[in-house]
């Protein structure tokens, strides 16, 4: 088996990708400029030859374990080949891009402003994923990212977990929002009634929130589904509903929107972890090193 990892075909390897990160073999046939059946034999012959199914050939087609763990490496070993070419080329400033999964909040709010000198200077292309933080872990775990920012406490094999800090939500609304539906305050009823700011169907905070204080389940209650954070905060200033923001995601939104807390003794703490590799190429353990201090600075610890 180690003898056929160290001799994996190029051709082989570079369907795979393209078929993980595309979820399909006509998609990946595209990118490639290839048929279908081209791609297809390709993996066949990959499989054969390490002697386990990579691929579960359903729409979208998903990874197998062994299949996750196959491109996982070939991610890291690609990340590792191109900083290796670029430190023996004259070419010193060309760049790297590193694959990494974030939640949408984040994102939103202190990543890009923590981050963006750091990759400047030092020349990386980032190929972002987003997703809610309870899932971005997979996208590790699926070989789709060499590092990921989540909620997940617990690191895979081979990887490090180191804690970030806490990100506080709160459930707030516009004041107009509160005349309308909250009139005789908060409560079990009114909740029943007044529409929610939900950002997407993996996003359990509020849905947690109103079953466990107030007895009430998902379903019982009208919703708003945007899954996008700006607009997601936009629509609760204009009063379309109320819904969980984390505190540095408004902070600069302070100035033009007034957003109530209409349960002030209820913050959600979701503690934050940066997932990565054990084994880093330098800029990548640079980048961590400054992801992490970046997040402790900002975050609750």
């Amino acid at each position: 088996m180690n003898e056929h990892i160290a001799n994996l075909d190029y051709r082989q390897t570079e369907a795979l990708m393209a078929v993980a990160e595309t979820g399909s073999f006509e998609q990946a046939a595209q990118r490639l400029f290839m048929t279908p059946s081209a791609i297809s034999q390709r993996i066949k012959l990959l499989e054969t030859r390490l002697g386990k199914p990579l691929l579960i050939r359903t729409r979208p087609v998903r990874l197998t374990r062994e299949g996750q763990r196959v491109l996982q490496y070939l991610h890291r070993a690609r990340l590792l080949a191109n900083e290796l070419a670029i430190d023996l080329s004259d070419d010193s400033d060309a760049p790297v891009t590193i694959a990494i999964a974030v939640n949408a909040d984040t994102l939103s709010s202190w990543f890009l402003p923590s981050l963006s000198a750091f990759l400047i200077e030092e020349n990386i292309l980032v190929d972002l994923s987003v997703d809610d933080q309870d899932h971005t872990h997979a996208l590790l775990q699926a070989g789709l990212a060499v590092g990921c920012i989540t909620a997940e406490p617990v690191a895979m094999k081979g990887c490090i977990a180191q804690p970030l800090g806490i990100m506080r939500y709160r459930g707030v609304a516009a004041q107009g929002y509160i005349d309308r539906w909250f009139q005789n305050g908060v409560h079990r009823d009114s909740l029943r009634k007044a529409p929610v700011m939900v950002f997407n169907q993996k996003d359990r905070l509020q849905a947690d929130l109103l079953e466990q204080r107030y007895g009430l389940p998902a379903g019982t209650y009208p919703c708003h589904y945007l899954p996008a954070s700006e607009p997601y905060m936009h629509a609760i200033a204009l009063g379309m509903g109320w819904g969980m923001l984390p505190e540095v995601q408004m902070a600069p939104w302070l100035d033009r929107a007034r957003f109530i807390d209409i349960f002030p003794d209820a913050p959600v703490d979701i503690h934050l972890y940066w997932h990565h590799w054990q084994l880093q190429t330098p800029k990548m353990e640079r980048l961590s090193r400054q992801l992490v201090q970046a997040a402790r600075d900002i975050l609750i610890n």
